[in-house]
């Protein structure tokens, strides 16, 4: 089994804090000789915990992919709109790619990269990691099997949950330039052509900017939450509770997400000063942001399968569902609980607890690193079936250009 060689662009909170962690886990697998990152204290954490020299870290993509090829494989998890231009001029040198979805905000860019990809005949796999977890694996597996029959209908719904929206999409890096039914629901595009088997062929879109916004804040709210805000008690997102007492994200509870992504190695105290001056201490209500918080998509794919598709950013608790109905049953599975609820018409429930079939759920359900291995195996070609592949993952973000030209236009049925 070769040991890879790795390079990372950007070591935050997806290259830095997911990809690179990979070595810790597998390191016979994967050896991290080369990084590249702006800010100067993300570069000397991974510098001090990979064990990297001045000369392997570099401040910037250009200044890494000026040098001959460093590894085997580069990974970009850079901004979306960067990603097409490093990829290409990493493929120039010959690199292998893990690249951070989504591809581009451009479909222009993403169809070059695609034919550019299959031009020189390297491997790029593009991080749509749910079709690596255990639990849309064995979801796939229930339906192909024809426990429900056909299937005909589906309700898929992506509950981003109140914080997070707030967290990434209000006040973080992608509250603006790329769309949120592209930057996030690409995901759920995705494991919707991975579990129907079917391409999509016409769609239309709803949604908009519901609740974050100037003219919805409440009487009262200061521009930032440190600053003696009068709505601070009620407020769900104000800052301090989510990043320093909330106990499912709060540093004070020993939460390192998404406080690692305010500051790098986050203390209560580092935090507190994070939001009291940075930008996840903002009021969710007086952003610069433009993402929509709600999106609905109405969808038909081939054989005549129809499902609608629902993005909130309003709810309770970050969590993906699903309800597919077929000819002979249905299934009801939710990736959250981890269990998949079989009907067969007019038979007993049954159901399956992915629990039982792994105990690894670590990042994306375990979807991170099981990606990461199958691109390793596809590179050394003990596996033929890529499921990321980036001739796989353009579909996905087809439906999404078509889903937004669609919100923008008052929901305009688009062909695919």
């Amino acid at each position: 089994m070769k040991q890879f060689t790795v390079a990372i662009i950007g070591v935050g909170s997806r290259g830095g804090e997911t990809y690179a962690m990979y070595q810790k886990k597998f390191p016979e697998r994967m050896k991290i000789v080369a990084i590249a990152e702006p800010r100067e204290d993300h570069r000397e954490l991974a510098k001090r915990l990979w064990d990297l020299t001045d000369e392997q870290c570099y401040v910037d993509a250009d200044s890494l992919l000026a040098q001959p090829k460093l590894a085997d494989v580069c990974i970009i998890a850079t901004p979306d709109d960067t990603h097409v231009a490093i990829a290409l001029k990493a493929l120039d040198l010959g690199y292998h790619l893990l690249l951070e979805k989504p591809i581009s905000p451009s479909k222009e860019e993403v169809i070059a990269l695609r034919e550019k990809v299959n031009e020189t005949g390297l491997t790029v796999a593009v991080c749509h990691v749910l079709r690596y977890t255990v639990f849309y694996s064995e979801l796939r597996r229930v339906l192909q099997s024809g426990a429900i029959g056909e299937l005909v209908n589906f309700q898929a719904i992506e509950q981003v949950g109140y914080w997070h929206q707030a967290h990434s999409f209000v006040r973080g890096n992608w509250r603006t330039g790329t769309p949120m039914i592209l930057q996030k629901c690409c995901h759920d595009m995705d494991i919707l052509l991975f579990l129907i088997g079917k391409r999509c062929l016409r769609l239309s879109s709803f949604g908009g900017l519901y609740e974050f916004r100037a003219d919805r804040a409440p009487e009262g709210a200061a521009l930032r939450c440190m600053d003696g805000c009068a709505c601070k008690d009620d407020c769900p997102y104000d800052a301090e509770k989510i990043y320093i007492t909330n106990t499912a994200t709060g540093i004070a509870n020993g939460q390192t997400y998404p406080t690692e992504v305010l500051v790098t190695e986050p203390t209560v105290e580092r935090v507190y000063e994070a939001i009291k001056t940075g930008p996840y201490g903002r009021c969710v209500y007086h952003c610069d942001n433009d993402v929509v918080d709600h999106q609905t998509i109405n969808m038909e794919f081939e054989d005549g399968v129809t499902g609608v598709f629902t993005m909130s950013g309003l709810t309770e608790f970050p969590c993906r569902q699903i309800k597919l109905m077929g000819t002979r049953g249905q299934i009801d599975a939710n990736m959250d609980t981890g269990l998949i609820h079989v009907t067969p018409h007019g038979k007993p429930m049954y159901t399956i607890d992915v629990h039982d079939l792994t105990d690894d759920f670590d990042g994306h359900g375990g979807g991170d690193h099981l990606m990461m291995s199958g691109l390793f195996d596809a590179i050394e070609g003990t596996c033929t079936d890529l499921r990321t592949d980036i001739n796989v993952s353009v579909e996905s973000h087809l439906m999404c250009f078509a889903a937004e030209e669609s919100r923008l236009n008052g929901g305009k049925v688009i062909e695919l």
